[in-house]
């Protein structure tokens, strides 16, 4: 979501079996006349060209101002790791797909899962016989149910504009199940970042183990050109640690060089394909470029146009105001292939079998088709800082803020872009692609944790299955990140990344949010809440969710003290 916008170029397309691949090596300037096959051409343009200029105006990345953002204080949350710690009598939700089983208990010794064991049936009396001798410490898991931590492979680690210091975002993922965070961007700096990752690694800060991806150009005082700079650049931060890049837009031959010299040295991508940079390439591209995963949704239904090469703007459209970004980036899908077209069909088969990952973030723009609903989400008020809450205000300034008059009609077209996009996800998961889930947030009215759940909820409205959507927030994660051997799934010999909550979230996914499901007790005739993770277990470590809550809640009461406010009042948008 945040960062500076991208753009490309489109080139020749190779076709196997009826799988569209583009060329990854072609002039780039000199096109000419050639057959795509299916797809049809793009011809170079004006447009293209003017874009290019533009890219080289943006391609510098300023390092953030990290001295502003506070840092994480150490760890005086969780207990353990423990020599021996017993879950017992557990219904397990393993991550891969399989059905729910249980009970079960899981044993973990220090930080990896040690044996998980049948113990009878649901409903029946416990083996006692099956069940593993006793530990240092035991949890009483009856009744609970037991997931693999999830994974958010779009997440941003709070910054100086938001007023978020970085404890605040750890414990609200932590508190929300997270125990792995892919910082796009780095946007705090890359030595506040990898200083983060390396606390974490070590358990001496509350939070998920985090992945960092650096914004192409990060650290650079000047923009990146050149194939070969960016090839440096990429080498430079393969030696600094990160763990991948993150592209927003480049001139092309520096864009697929980034992404080559990623893979030479065994980073992982992700971009966002921002719109200047769609002109000249789509996600077909820059997936055969090399591109590991695909954020949001743009890139995508430029590589479905038919009847057109470029989207179709207004004449008094200006990418800089925000207002017109996002109002017009709402009239993508209904401008791109349909459903069940050629184009549709290879566009998704193309990317399956380039083993391309999707990070949707369906919930960073949900604002746009529910405005009221992303204001009024009931967890601000006693979660949300006040720093941030001005943050989400419209203004000039803030990324993300530009509600300025936002209409019934702008709600309609997101409406209806949202059902195509949703659909394409959904038809490249039934098709053998991967999905991810990714949070993006820190903007637009989404907050760090609660923004990961409303993900989940949006993939199951997407037409995923319950069990395909947990499956999707955590080994497919894994799996994107080249971590599947380690997390993403409770099996024996992995992490002990776990949570626990005491309702099920394949009947309902909201008993995973933090302010709990509503349930009318027909008995009482009372409305009670349920749910929320009752613990999140990172490396062996069990941290009580409940605590992480109050924590953060403390933490906005006291923000609130200091801007003048009484510490229990509510937040408004005019204030």
């Amino acid at each position: 979501m945040i960062g500076v916008p991208s753009h490309g170029s489109v080139g020749p397309y190779t076709q196997f079996s009826g799988i569209v691949l583009r060329a990854p090596a072609v002039d780039l300037e000199a096109r000419g006349s050639y057959v795509l096959d299916v797809l049809g051409p793009h011809p170079p343009s004006p447009m293209r060209r003017l874009v290019s200029l533009v890219a080289a105006l943006c391609l510098l990345v300023p390092a953030a101002a990290a001295q502003d953002v506070p840092a994480a204080p150490d760890r005086e949350r969780g207990g353990g790791p423990y020599d021996r710690l017993i879950l017992r009598g557990a219904t397990l939700i393993d991550g891969t797909g399989a059905p729910p089983r249980g009970p079960v208990d899981i044993v973990i010794e220090e930080d990896r899962i040690a044996r998980i064991q049948a113990v009878g049936a649901p409903g029946g009396p416990v083996d006692e016989a099956a069940r593993p001798e006793a530990a240092g410490r035991e949890i009483d898991a009856t009744g609970l149910y037991v997931l693999p931590g999830f994974v958010d492979m779009h997440a941003h680690l709070g910054g100086a504009a938001q007023g978020t210091p970085a404890e605040y975002v750890l414990k609200l993922w932590m508190a929300h199940g997270i125990t792995t965070a892919r910082e796009n961007a780095a946007g705090n700096g890359l030595d506040w970042t990898l200083r983060h990752r390396e606390r974490s690694a070590a358990n001496a800060i509350t939070a998920p183990r985090l992945l960092v991806y650096p914004a192409l150009g990060t650290d650079r005082d000047a923009p990146l050109t050149t194939p070969e700079a960016a090839r440096t650049w990429v080498q430079r931060m393969a030696e600094e640690g990160a763990d991948g890049i993150k592209v927003f837009q480049a001139p092309p031959d520096v864009l697929r060089a980034s992404l080559q010299e990623a893979e030479a040295q065994g980073l992982r991508t992700a971009m966002h394909h921002a719109q200047p940079g769609t002109a000249r390439y789509d996600v077909l591209d820059t997936a055969t470029w090399g591109l590991t995963t695909g954020e949001h949704f743009y890139g995508y239904p430029e590589a479905l146009f038919t009847d057109r090469s470029l989207q179709d703007f207004p004449s008094d459209y200006n990418y800089q105001d925000e207002g017109d970004r996002f109002r017009y980036a709402g009239h993508m899908w209904q401008q791109a292939a349909a459903p069940g077209s050629a184009r549709w069909d290879t566009v998704l088969d193309s990317l399956r079998a380039l083993d391309f990952t999707m990070v949707p973030t369906f919930g960073i723009y949900e604002a746009n088709r529910d405005l009221m609903r992303a204001r009024r989400a009931e967890w601000h008020d006693t979660y949300t800082l006040p720093s941030l809450w001005n943050y989400y205000k419209p203004s000039f300034e803030n990324h993300g803020s530009y509600h300025y008059f936002w209409s019934s009609g702008d709600e309609a077209a997101w409406d209806t872009h949202y059902d195509r996009w949703m659909q394409f996800v959904n038809e490249y998961k039934n098709r053998g692609g991967r999905v991810g889930a990714g949070s993006d947030s820190g903007f637009i009215f989404k907050l760090y944790g609660f923004g990961y759940v409303r993900e989940l909820e949006l993939l199951r409205e997407a037409g995923f299955s319950p069990l395909e959507v947990i499956r999707s927030a955590t080994l497919e994660g894994a799996k994107a990140l080249g971590r599947a051997d380690r997390i993403g799934s409770v099996e024996v010999g992995k992490q002990a990344d776990l949570l626990l909550v005491d309702e099920n979230p394949l009947a309902n996914l909201k008993v995973l949010y933090g302010t709990q499901a509503l349930r009318f007790d027909k008995d009482d005739r009372a409305l009670e809440r349920v749910g929320g993770v009752d613990y999140t277990i990172k490396d062996g470590i069990v941290f009580d969710a409940d605590t992480l809550l109050r924590d953060v809640a403390q933490m906005v009461r006291e923000a609130k003290k200091e801007a003048g406010m009484a510490p229990d009042a509510d937040l408004e948008l005019t204030q």
